[in-house]
This record gives structure tokens, sequence and C-alpha cells, in this order.
């Protein structure tokens, strides 16, 4: 599949799923009143889909690289912010866990994109 706009590419859909589980967990009362890790860990899920797109969107392989470079990070923060949830006790262990290996997923989404780029692609661009 010839990738034409940044929502074709696997690591934004993922990045929107997993947003979706940021949202749904901070809904409850507790997070919800936790205005700076909320803001914090929406703030990350934000980034990883906000960075997929703008790197996407620039003159070349290296420049997206590097936009990628910067999800792949706001998804290890979306990661150490969930280890804070936990243990404020916002989320139980279950949730956690699933949404952390989400961000995992992510993540190594992002690293094989990466790969694919400094392998495959010149440094203008060419789609992947």
């Amino acid at each position: 599949m010839k990738v034409k706009r940044f929502e074709d590419l696997e690591c934004w859909q993922e990045a929107r799923k997993l947003m979706k589980q940021l949202y749904e967990i901070i809904k409850t009362d507790t997070f919800a009143k936790d205005y700076r890790l909320r803001d914090q860990i929406i703030g990350a899920g934000i980034s990883i889909m906000n960075n997929i797109a703008e790197g996407f969107d620039s003159q070349s392989n290296a420049e997206f690289i590097r936009f990628l470079r910067y999800s792949r990070r706001s998804s290890a923060e979306v990661q150490n912010c969930l280890y804070i949830a936990f243990d404020q006790k916002y989320i139980d262990e279950q949730k956690m866990e699933a949404i952390y290996k989400h961000a995992d997923k992510v993540r190594q989404i992002i690293d094989g994109l990466i790969r694919y780029l400094r392998k495959n692609c010149t440094s203008t661009r060419s789609a992947p």
C-alpha cells in the first residue's frame, strides 16, 4: 500500500488508539482531579500523534526521522506517567499493563518505520 497521508501510517493509527485509551482512564474522578498528571499524560499522547503527522509533512526523510524520534520519546513519557497513575491508584494493574503494552507497540512500529526510512529511502522525500 502506498502511503499518501499520515493517516495511512500504522504508527499514527496505533497512536490514535492509544489516545482513546488515555482519555478513557483520565475520566475517573481521582485521575481527573490530578490536573498535572492528567495534562502530562494526555500531552505526551497528543505529542506522539502530532509529531508523526508533522514529520510526515517534512521535506526530507532525515527530518521525518527526527520527528519520529520525538514521538518515540513521548511514548516512553506516557509509560512513565502510567507508573505514577498506578502508584496513586488511579488505574489498576491490568489497565496499566494493557496501555503500557500499547505504548510499547507504538514505539516498536515507529522504530520499524525509522529503520525502513534509513535503509530504503533517499534523503529527499519518497513515500514509505
